[in-house]
């Protein structure tokens, strides 16, 4: 088979062994519906049970404050929707979070809530101090993401809650977890969050399975009512394979530490390589999670270097997955100019990557310029 150079972890990853193996087990012998109260019932109960109390001691955790969702957005979604109906109006987010908070923030607007969207430096790190000067007795939610999707930067999330519970501790906070959980250490008792976000396939999981943390004692307005299941949380059958799939996932997972260590200096080889050829841009701050690289190759367009890329079976994003192809917000936010912009692409690293895809990668792009100047493209 062809090799093929695949740097888009950040849009999804490929199934490890033992998720496939997870999610084959409950397709084929752990079949049953978990809410019948028969033998086979039972069976995909225990095995929904199981990858319930995996995710929470993933995360440190109680079994009963895991929420199995469909996905991380219908995990976001159920997180914001929550404060609909509260007597505070006030919202408060950021400018660069995913569209699944952003476009929810949207609709709450829409319904009467103040939204506040605080902005970030050239690096991407959230404004702390205008986060404190936004809030007050009025605000009923912060959402603040934990990895950025696009540049990788992680947000000081623990110091953001020390400053939302001392203002309005009335005020629930919510995390966007989804490109940080597996890749860096998530500890919802030491971030202190009321709300966490994450999903599978970013970790090597199946796709169609996500999970929201609900801090004990929280109470949340469900998006999807019916049968009762997930505790009244999230109606409908539970999707045992995709669920049994997320704890194979999890129990493939080598040590988070080790992995990003291993993954920074696969960044740092980029990097380097990337600077030393004279014609690309970083974009990414140099202490962003190591997983994800934004570039860019100022005077081509992204989606024309993107093609040419996989004309060579390597796999990139011209930005966040969800974006389809518009101009990044995220990037607009940094500062950075329109050219760059529009020529940016994102690398997203997995542990099955190697200093060969980066080599194949650059040498591509090299190509790339050469072949698009002598086109006038």
């Amino acid at each position: 088979m062809e090799h093929i150079t695949y740097l888009d972890n950040s849009a999804t990853t490929k199934p490890c062994k033992t998720a496939c193996e997870y999610i084959s087990r409950a397709l084929c012998e752990n079949w049953g519906n978990p809410s019948s109260l028969h033998t086979l019932g039972m069976y995909a109960e225990e095995a929904v049970t199981s990858a319930r109390e995996a995710v929470a001691k993933f995360i440190s955790a109680r079994s009963d404050e895991i929420v199995f969702t469909g996905s991380g957005t219908e995990a976001n979604n159920t997180a914001l929707m929550t404060v609909a109906n509260s007597r505070n109006k006030k919202i408060i987010t950021t400018q660069i979070e995913h569209p699944s908070v952003l476009e929810t923030v949207k609709r709450l607007e829409a319904q009467g809530f103040e939204v506040v969207r605080i902005g970030c430096d050239s690096e991407g790190v959230i404004d702390l101090k205008a986060l404190e000067a936004s809030l007050d007795g009025k605000t009923a939610m912060v959402s603040v993401m934990l990895v950025n999707n696009e540049i990788g930067t992680v947000q000081p999330v623990a110091e953001a809650v020390r400053i939302v519970k001392k203002i309005a501790p009335n005020a629930l906070f919510h995390c966007d977890a989804v490109q940080g959980f597996g890749k860096i250490p998530v500890n919802v008792r030491s971030l202190g969050v009321d709300m966490l976000s994450a999903s599978a396939h970013k970790i090597h999981g199946p796709k169609g399975i996500g999970f929201l943390y609900c801090k004990k004692g929280l109470h949340i307005t469900p998006l999807i009512t019916g049968g009762g299941q997930e505790r009244g949380l999230r109606s409908g059958t539970e999707a045992v394979p995709l669920i049994a799939g997320f704890e194979g996932a999890i129990k493939e997972l080598p040590n988070i530490t080790a992995t990003a260590d291993k993954t920074a200096e696969l960044n740092s080889y980029a990097r380097d390589a990337f600077r030393q050829s004279g014609f690309i841009e970083i974009n990414s701050p140099e202490n962003a999670c190591p997983y994800i690289l934004n570039i860019s190759v100022p005077g081509y367009r992204s989606e024309t270097l993107l093609h040419f890329l996989e004309m060579r079976n390597i796999f990139v994003s011209s930005g966040s997955a969800c974006a389809k192809g518009e101009l990044s917000y995220v990037l607009k936010a940094l500062g950075l100019d329109k050219a760059r912009i529009d020529s940016a692409l994102r690398l997203s690293f997995s542990r099955n990557n190697t200093k060969e895809d980066i080599d194949l990668t650059l040498a591509a792009l090299k190509d790339a310029v050469v072949s698009l100047r002598k086109n006038k493209i």
